[in-house]
């Protein structure tokens, strides 16, 4: 084969003569070959919470969604606080994961923002610090972090979201909660929270990466203060790109947080797209049980999967409609986190070993029942798309292969 190296399980392909070589090997005539997607901002629920997903499961979707690296929240029991308690989520990556899984450490001990986590202690095998699914609600307890993750070289990547601003909320408060009696969340708790953080940035220095933005306010924020040179950036995830809050329906899948926002919100993450403010997709794929997500809207709990979804949710809504090109999506779902993060390119040797091979002309519906995930809870049930998801090659071993191969 000459360019091509297969040897067992592992592939490499290399440098830019892997399609050539691939479609020779796989007969892979119309199909698009690119470099393995990233995700920075997964869960993956292990250790602690197995029965909603595991990191064989969660990395094996991964796969079956095209990605070949992940990044796992650390909202997990024991919370990754120290190298002690992440040392059990360590092993099982090394033992289980069907891609690559690099974990994140803990802001405060326990995720309960009181007391700041061994940060020194867990830097070395973190890629990033999150208290994801809380916001930090002292600022001297977030200066702090700042001060510690800048000396360390680290980002602090946050969940935005002041509690005292929540009234009780689970839906935005917008048009939907108006007329069918739910509660809302406010737009405010966000934007509040990333007001602060980027005072708090810009006085220490901190790289700072803002999770899951859903606001018009704070796409409006971040690109003021990127424009101000802060080291700043930020995500935003595909149900917030394609769907609001008038959307919604009486059903625990189209519950999340953040919760999905208006129509004037929508069209500011997309303008945050477009103009190179919002720097990365991302899925914060955050699987639950049947039951928990059988409740209704008020009482299940907040999480949605997406990491089976959401290159071809993208695809087909973005990039098949001239919104954005392929290249770009590619930067937003792959280039951008990895350089961000500072995560491993892939390669080895010169040789690329990680890609996955998409085929971008045919439709399916989305089926959960086809997900890896144990997870089968999202709003695009249903939807047709476009990129279905044939090889997964990780690390240079194939994680995932479509049974038409």
């Amino acid at each position: 084969m000459g360019k091509y190296v297969y040897q067992g399980s592992s592939v490499f392909v290399r440098g830019e003569e892997r399609a050539s070589a691939l479609e020779r090997l796989f007969s892979l005539d119309g199909l698009k070959i690119i470099p393995g997607l990233i995700d920075v901002h997964v869960h993956l629920r292990e250790p602690g919470f197995s029965y909603k997903e595991t990191i064989r499961t969660g990395s094996l979707a991964a796969a079956h969604g095209g990605f070949t690296a992940v990044c796992a929240m650390p909202n997990l029991k024991p919370t990754p606080d120290d190298y002690e308690s992440l040392k059990e989520e360590l092993e099982i990556i090394e033992r289980d994961a069907a891609v690559r899984v690099f974990p994140y450490g803990t802001i405060s001990r326990g995720e309960r923002g009181e007391e700041l986590s061994s940060l020194s202690e867990t830097a070395p095998y973190v890629c990033a610090f999150s208290d994801d699914g809380h916001g930090v609600q002292d600022e001297g307890l977030m200066r702090e972090a700042m001060l510690e993750a800048k000396k360390l070289g680290k980002i602090i990547a946050a969940h935005c979201e002041v509690n005292e601003l929540l009234n009780g909320g689970y839906i935005h408060e917008g048009k939907y909660a108006r007329e069918h009696g739910h509660r809302g969340i406010s737009s405010e708790s966000e934007w509040r929270e990333i007001e602060r953080d980027i005072r708090l940035s810009k006085e220490t220095g901190c790289a700072y990466h803002v999770c899951h933005i859903s606001t018009k306010e704070s796409v409006e924020l971040i690109r003021k203060a990127k424009k101000e040179g802060v080291d700043i950036s930020c995500e935003t995830a595909p149900h917030y790109l394609i769907l609001c809050d008038e959307d919604l329906m009486e059903d625990g899948r189209f519950k999340m947080n953040p919760p999905l926002r208006g129509k004037e919100d929508r069209q500011a993450l997309i303008e945050g797209l477009l103009d190179g403010t919002i720097d990365m997709i991302i899925t914060d794929h955050a699987p639950h049980s049947l039951e928990e997500k059988s409740r209704g809207l008020e009482h299940s709990l907040m999480g949605i999967v997406g990491l089976e979804t959401s290159f071809p949710l993208m695809y087909t809504h973005f990039v098949r409609t001239g919104i954005l090109s392929l290249e770009r999506l590619v930067e937003l779902m792959r280039e951008n986190p990895l350089r961000r993060f500072g995560l491993p390119d892939g390669k080895r040797e010169g040789m690329l070993t990680a890609f996955t091979v998409f085929d971008l002309n045919s439709s399916y519906m989305i089926d959960p029942e086809d997900f890896l995930s144990m997870g089968r809870v999202t709003p695009f049930s249903g939807c047709e798309v476009y990129g279905r998801c044939l090889l997964t090659v990780s690390d240079g071993k194939i994680a995932y292969m479509d049974g038409s191969i």
